[in-house]
């Protein structure tokens, strides 16, 4: 039996009433009846034709529910039976504690005033999901379809005194191609994709959210206003609804968020056209921009005789001339972050602006001026609250399909989308940039038309067919009607390190020039990270709501069986720190790319669904995992961030350092600056030191301001800093280098260095020391890999699934090679010349452990050592034999344990036979 009919089979009702205390007249004062409070609920997941029979007397059966709200917050639905388990399922995404898949009709008896008798009505419902019907007194009103704005109904039929309002929701799936439907990703496990519509993020709740009211509607001569600035000129052009002639001045007036009047002026010369009057008003000098640093609003008050209407605005004009992204003349460089409805405490968005307000604070705080709302668009408090923080916004329609233009129904819901989507939102300053879609695949024709229809509507926005996708060419170049591109690769290759640092050495005097500056709108890297981080256990007890982690407790359960629970939060914290400075050197490169105009990470916090990518280095409550502080994440992802530009991360003795500066600036121009970039070793002593006086920091790329040299001559290997600081500011940034001794001379000693197992037996029977290093063909092991699981182990299976390195940095070992707890860049060719042996059967604790992924969460290792016999023995599983003179961290490593072997130190307590060590690492 299927899981929906399961539901049908439980949920035999039909129809939802509501009957609760009427509305005072007192209410009414306002002109506006709020509906919001106690609900009766009926569901009628049979559809069983409760419209014909909606007045039968089944108060008795009925159930209470609060509006706004959904069922699952109601504690309505079907009872989830799910166990935590290593399986598909539960590791899908967070489960629903209760779960109502289909209609469900809710009812409320209202009263209505004497004076509101014969006038048309309006009910306003927010953010339904996604299909509404309305009844008033059993009469059938009309029904709405939207997943991304209100559902409003004109009411023409209401009495003076008692009525009876029934809303019918249906949250089930009724059109085809909102999602993902093909064979790209493996996992088949509830692909839900659109973010409007899903179980992996935003939960398919049933209820309404937000506002639910009824008003008179308005006779008033004008009906909406909007306002396009041009900041240019100085002007407002403004567009004035009516179905009236005007024949009278129209008074226009700005007042500032105090309410107070910043200028004004009476305007007779205006033209009238489809019921529509269009006027400028010069505003030159008067008002200030708004943009991320200065989010003033103001409010247009357009009036004549004694009737006024109003919009908040702010006075920004975005441009994409040159191929360069503008707002107001300048240039603006995105440091975005995608936003995909997670919100695990309720399954649903926000609808309070200060909710929102506290979220792109925390998002500010980690330098972030930018966020893009995958497959979805939010509610009106988001928009509210960007206005007013600063923070630049990219909607999308509600899909992510791979069928565009080939259900025809479905295409004329988008389209419908796109224009509410316009009309409901479109005044927002925050506003600034529209999709029509995630990885979109199919008719481009029609996207592209689409687009251009946008275009026409409202040009206070840029458009763009798609963020990204796969379909080719599409996916390498902008489509025709793009005004801005959304990528991850361009037809000469890509644009983002996912594709990048797993394959080439550390090299940071790289960008993406090559492959981006012949793009002529502007750049946007599409999704960059994906860095998997280990699920931190201790985020169980924070699940309060609606969801259950049953993915988080499944890996706990797992982990105690192995006796590895003691781990979990080392495993979180190192494999944390390695993604951290995987987005340092992504974020950099894409700083450094003139062509660029921003990036979007994927993400900041974890994403839930999708096989659990917990990609985050916060976790899905905007909390830190302890990976990285925001100070530490601001200082390379801010407006303004010092670079260096060299070319590796390991310096021999001998060879000579040297750094290009150059500071990403899109704060605002900066004269007589002056810059001081160091270097210095590990006991803070300063190696080189250069001094930049009189320094003018342009908007945009200023590259060479100078040059950093210092030549390397170490006895010891060191882990040096070098730091670039723009004086009198908090603008700063930093960068380990590592420098090993030019000569490694092995000591004498009895340490005996062998690829070979039977060698090793000899030797070890003879009591020796016996360094064990086998060819990597002949072990038994994941594949070595330096970037972590890539998304998710669970949906992307087929991958090495290792999470980085657990360094035990107090062991004698490492002494001579210095490294922290955790993978850092001068692990790169050892973890590639590596594999990551499976040390279950064994109970050796690693000096170098690796982290596997949360779903086998096997304990493995690279390096280890343990008593056999009367010999000693070294286990690497790292290759440090071949190629030396190429491979310095190789060597040092190498040089480093061969010094701790013959030293007292080196006196391993756990003993294993040799038979048992090859059961467990040889092929």
């Amino acid at each position: 039996m299927s899981y929906y009919t399961k539901i049908t089979t439980i949920f035999l009702v039909a129809v939802c009433v509501l009957q609760i205390s009427c509305v005072s007249e007192k209410e009414t004062e306002s002109n506006k009846i709020d509906l919001a409070g106690e609900w009766n609920l009926r569901l009628d997941s049979l559809d069983t034709g409760a419209k014909e029979n909606w007045q039968m007397a089944w108060e008795e059966e009925t159930q209470k529910v609060q509006l706004p709200g959904t069922l699952d917050e109601a504690g309505i639905g079907e009872k989830d039976t799910l166990t935590p388990g290593l399986n598909n399922y539960v590791l899908s995404s967070l489960t629903r504690k209760r779960q109502y898949i289909g209609k469900a009709w809710y009812q409320k008896q209202i009263e209505i005033p004497k004076k509101w008798e014969g006038k048309s009505l309006s009910l306003n419902l927010e953010r339904v999901l996604w299909k509404s019907t309305v009844f008033v007194n059993g009469e059938e009103v009309g029904s709405r379809e939207s997943l991304i704005g209100n559902h409003q109904y004109e009411l023409s039929n209401l009495k003076a005194g008692e009525n009876t309002i029934s809303i019918l929701i249906d949250n089930s799936d009724f059109y085809p191609d909102i999602n993902v439907i093909g064979d790209r990703y493996p996992v088949k496990v509830n692909q839900e994709m659109a973010h409007a519509y899903t179980n992996h993020t935003q939960i398919k709740w049933n209820g309404i959210l937000g506002d639910i009211a009824i008003t008179p509607v308005s006779q008033k001569i004008f009906k909406n206003v909007e306002v396009y600035p041009d900041t240019k000129t100085g002007t407002l052009n403004i567009e004035v609804a009516t179905d009236s002639i005007i024949s009278k001045p129209i008074l226009v007036e700005v007042l500032d968020s105090e309410g107070a009047s910043v200028v004004s002026e009476s305007i007779s010369d205006y033209s009238e056209e489809e019921n529509k009057i269009q006027l400028q008003f010069s505003v030159e000098g008067a008002l200030e921009e708004w943009d991320e640093f200065n989010p003033q609003l103001y409010t247009v008050q357009v009036g004549a005789e004694e009737e006024k209407i109003t919009r908040t605005f702010g006075y920004r004009s975005l441009s994409h001339d040159g191929g360069e992204l503008t707002l107001n003349d300048h240039r603006i460089f995105l440091r975005g972050n995608l936003e995909c409805v997670i919100f695990p405490l309720t399954g649903r968005p926000p609808m309070q602006k200060q909710e929102w307000l506290d979220l792109y604070q925390k998002a500010k705080a980690y330098g972030l001026n930018h966020f893009r709302f995958h497959s979805w668009c939010p509610p009106e408090a988001a928009f509210a609250a960007a206005d007013e923080i600063g923070m630049y916004l990219q909607v999308e329609l509600p899909h992510w399909s791979l069928k565009v233009g080939e259900d025809e129904k479905t295409w004329q819901f988008l389209e419908n989308e796109a224009d509410k989507i316009i009309a409901d939102y479109g005044h927002h300053p925050s506003f600034l940039f529209m999709s029509m879609g995630n990885e979109l695949e199919g008719n481009f024709d029609l996207l592209n038309n689409l687009v251009s229809e946008l275009k026409e509507k409202d040009t206070r926005h840029l458009y763009a067919t798609t963020s990204f996708s796969f379909q080719q060419p599409v996916g390498t170049r902008p489509e025709p009607q793009d005004e801005f591109f959304v990528t991850q690769w361009t037809d000469k290759g890509w644009i983002r390190g996912q594709g990048v640092f797993n394959e080439y050495s550390p090299s940071f005097n790289n960008d993406y020039s090559a492959n981006s500056d012949y793009i002529e709108v502007p750049l946007i890297s599409h999704e960059i990270g994906q860095y998997s981080v280990y699920p931190d256990i201790n985020e169980i007890d924070d699940y309060t709501g609606v969801l259950k982690p049953l993915n988080f407790m499944a890996v706990k359960e797992d982990l105690k069986k192995k006796d590895l629970l003691s781990l979990a939060p080392d495993f979180t914290k190192a494999s944390g720190k390695l993604a951290a400075m995987l987005y340092k050197e992504e974020i950099e490169r894409a700083l450094k790319t003139p062509s660029f105009d921003g990036f979007q990470l994927l993400q900041l916090q974890d994403f839930p669904g999708q096989g659990t990518a917990l990609v985050g280095l916060l976790n899905a409550f905007w909390e830190s995992k302890g990976a990285i502080s925001a100070e530490e994440f601001s200082k390379f992802n801010s407006p303004l961030v010092p670079l260096a530009r060299f070319e590796k991360a390991i310096y021999k003795s001998g060879e000579q350092f040297k750094a290009e500066l150059e500071v990403a600036n899109f704060y605002k121009e900066l004269k007589d600056q002056k810059l001081v970039a160091s270097l210095t070793n590990t006991k803070g002593e300063v190696i080189a030191e250069e001094k930049l006086e009189n320094v003018n920091l342009s908007i945009g790329n200023n590259i060479t301001l100078g040059t950093l040299e210092a030549a390397v001559n170490v006895d010891t290997a060191e882990e040096w800093e070098l730091k670039i600081k723009v004086t009198g500011s908090d603008f700063e940034n930093s960068w380990p280098v590592w420098v090993y001794p030019e000569e490694v001379t092995q000591p004498e000693s009895d340490v005996y260095v062998t690829a070979s197992f039977t060698e090793a037996d000899q030797l070890l029977k003879q009591g020796k020391k016996v360094l064990l290093n086998p060819a990597l063909d002949d072990l038994n092991g994941v594949e070595g890999r330096f970037v972590p699981v890539f998304w998710s182990p669970v949906h992307f299976p087929d991958q090495p699934g290792t999470m980085g390195l657990l360094i035990d940095t107090e062991h004698k070992a490492l002494e001579n090679f210095p490294t922290q707890e955790y993978t850092q860049w001068q692990w790169w060719d050892l973890c590639k010349q590596s594999k990551s042996i499976i040390l279950d059967d064994i109970s050796v604790k690693p000096i170098v452990r690796v982290i596997d992924n949360f779903v086998t969460n096997h304990s493995m290792g690279n390096l280890f050592e343990v008593k056999v016999g009367e010999g000693k023995l070294l286990f690497s599983s790292i290759d440090i034999q071949k190629n030396l003179k190429e491979r310095p961290a190789a060597q040092q490593l190498k040089n480093s344990l061969i010094k701790y072997m013959n030293s007292d130190e080196f006196a391993p307590q756990l003993q294993l036979s040799l038979e048992d060590l090859q059961k467990a690492t040889k092929n």
